[in-house]
């Protein structure tokens, strides 16, 4: 029987990201030397007081279904750490706390759940590949809201009003960015809060590289806000704790929104595997032994991005956006505003004679520029410059 997808599917993009890492996985098989820089996973193990915490979770018998909304203690955590943030009036409780099969799953139930067909929903762009396909698996409508490249792609209170109609009902945030490593500052992001709460627009923040901030720290959306009843936080353990496999992640909203969540969540994955679920309660509650092990993986993340950001800045045909979180640089690549997809053809030379795999802008909506990530080795890092150096300035 001929496959003819549903309409649930039909118009979605594969993943640019997972699509460069099969090609570079490809070129390996083949003999040849590949340096991978397009994944956005850190290239750490997990620390070993949290695979010392599963383990024991395992020899106590922790293989059995869980609530659908995760562990208790596990949620509790969660709302403490939100509490220690947030200044409102509306305490968190670990009743707001839904835990999901990572935060993607978790940014999928909140989409699905808020927004609906006929619904317009602001994304920041360049943002993360998935956002798009979520909202339009709500059947909604993402609304494409450039940023200003000398600002790191971030948008304001007046480039959001002037995408807006009477139709948004909610926008999306991300801080650091992915794939800028942009960071908001506080009085950025309180701007933003305030208009969505005076225009009735929920607001999903995603904040999975909180934790990996270099000459700053990055704030929340919860150190911010006076209130919370139109606010869904993302986070989740893969990023800051090198946990990318594990998959937990989480969602902070307002009690009747978490209900829903977990309703729907209870017709799909239901809970996410028990023992992970102790994992990441040992890297919310652990302390010191885990938390330095963070610093100095974030510490690791800045002598990378040091090392190999003046390598790039010093060439003659790419412009180099200096990220101040996540593990990402983006670069605007030769051809841009001439070459239809200049990214996307950058990559594929870049790839095929220089043996360095990054993502093209594209998967982004910015089809000038390319995501190059440094999560990796730090002397592949700064050989893989090079080579971007050299491919750039040869196409240049």
């Amino acid at each position: 029987m001929p496959f003819r997808p549903s309409a649930n599917i039909a118009e979605l993009r594969e993943s640019a990201t997972i699509a460069v890492s099969q090609r570079a996985k490809a070129l390996k098989a083949q003999g040849r030397e590949v340096i991978d820089l397009g994944a956005g996973e850190p290239d750490f193990g997990t620390p070993a007081p949290i695979l010392e915490a599963a383990k024991r979770a395992l020899d106590e018998g922790a293989t059995r279904y869980t609530a659908v909304e995760g562990i208790l203690p596990l949620r509790q955590a969660i709302a403490t750490q939100g509490n220690a943030s947030f200044r409102g009036t509306e305490a968190i409780a670990a009743t707001d706390v839904v835990v999901s099969c990572g935060s993607k799953q978790s940014l999928y139930n909140a989409c699905v759940t808020l927004f609906g067909p006929g619904d317009e929903v602001l994304v920041p762009t360049p943002s993360w590949t998935s956002y798009y396909e979520m909202v339009q698996l709500a059947r909604a409508t993402a609304v494409e809201v450039h940023g200003d490249p000398a600002r790191g792609f971030k948008v304001d209170v007046e480039r959001l009003e002037r995408h807006a109609t009477p139709r948004t009902r909610g926008l999306m945030l991300n801080s650091p960015s992915n794939p800028t490593g942009a960071v908001y500052a506080p009085e950025e992001l309180r701007a933003i809060l305030d208009l969505a709460a005076t225009r009735g627009w929920w607001v999903i923040s995603d904040e999975i590289y909180q934790r990996i901030a270099y000459d700053a720290p990055a704030p929340g959306a919860l150190d911010v806000a006076p209130r919370r009843d139109n606010l869904i936080v993302v986070n989740g353990v893969a990023k800051a704790w090198a946990m990318t496999g594990w998959r937990v992640g989480w969602t902070i909203s307002p009690p009747a929104v978490a209900k829903a969540m977990t309703a729907l969540q209870s017709h799909t994955t239901s809970n996410t595997a028990t023992v992970a679920q102790y994992a990441a309660l040992a890297a919310l509650t652990l302390g010191e032994p885990v938390d330095a092990t963070v610093r100095a993986m974030v510490a690791e993340f800045k002598a990378r991005r040091d090392a190999a950001l003046p390598i790039l800045q010093a060439s003659r045909a790419l412009t180099v956006l200096p990220p101040e979180g996540a593990f990402y640089f983006y670069l605007k690549v030769p051809g841009a505003g001439r070459v239809p997809d200049a990214g996307g053809a950058f990559c594929q030379e870049l790839l095929e004679k220089a043996g360095v795999a990054i993502v093209p802008g594209s998967a982004f909506r910015t089809p000038d520029w390319v995501r190059v990530s440094y999560a990796a080795d730090k002397a592949q890092v700064i050989e893989a410059a090079r080579r971007i150096v050299a491919t750039a300035d040869a196409m240049a």
